[in-house]
């Protein structure tokens, strides 16, 4: 088994290699402008640096967010594209899922990363492996009540410390705690989600009112 593993939910690109024991390589850049151009050669340093083939790769995951539009949907084009040329399949996991992972934490807890708009997206978690709702987009001011006193992880806790007080890294997703958390499932014969993306909300870009549409004679 070989998994490449990546990411374009939150400001990090991020990618990594895992053979089904252990992360072999990974790699993150935080730039939340520039995800379209950093994918591409991070995967190819990725592979290089670990003196593998595209070819060799075995299986895709990637992080189906929830996060912005235009950045989430690089790394899911990415993937299907990966895994239409390889023939190989594509796992989708939650981005929180990846975070929650990543912290370790054995309590209840929260994720939450920036949503902009003054939001975030969170879930709330039983532990580092089960998350028990969400995941959802709300202005923090709103969850107050449902997290307070609850750990948090992720960009949006640390963004908003008056909701968040209890705020601990890792502040972005990292692609080796998906690939981790992905093999780990894969082992355990579960079936993972389809590469479908969390947006959770419209898009920025919107068709302006009144729009005529102009068609030929």
């Amino acid at each position: 088994m070989l998994l490449l593993a990546l990411d374009t939910a939150t400001p990090a690109v991020t990618v990594a290699l895992h053979d089904g024991t252990d992360v072999v390589a990974s790699f993150a850049q935080v730039d939340a402008r520039r995800h379209g151009e950093l994918l591409l050669p991070a995967v190819d340093r990725l592979l290089a640096g670990a003196g593998l083939r595209l070819d060799a790769v075995t299986a895709i995951v990637v992080g189906v967010g929830p996060g912005p539009y235009t950045g989430l949907r690089v790394g899911l084009m990415t993937a299907d594209t990966f895994g239409l040329a390889l023939g190989v399949p594509v796992h989708g996991l939650c981005t929180l899922d990846g975070l929650a992972y990543a912290s370790d934490l054995e309590g209840p807890f929260v994720v939450a990363t920036d949503a902009r708009r003054k939001e975030v997206y969170w879930a709330r978690y039983a532990d580092s492996r089960t998350r028990l709702s969400g995941p959802a987009v709300d202005r923090p001011a709103d969850i107050a009540d449902e997290v307070a006193g609850l750990p948090a992880v992720g960009t949006g806790a640390l963004l908003y410390p008056d909701v968040f007080p209890d705020a601990h890294e890792p502040e972005h997703v990292s692609a080796a705690a998906l690939a981790a958390l992905a093999a780990e499932r894969l082992a355990a014969g579960e079936e993972l989600p389809a590469p479908r993306p969390l947006y959770l909300r419209r898009p920025d870009a919107q068709v302006p009112k009144n729009y005529k549409v102009v068609t030929p004679k």
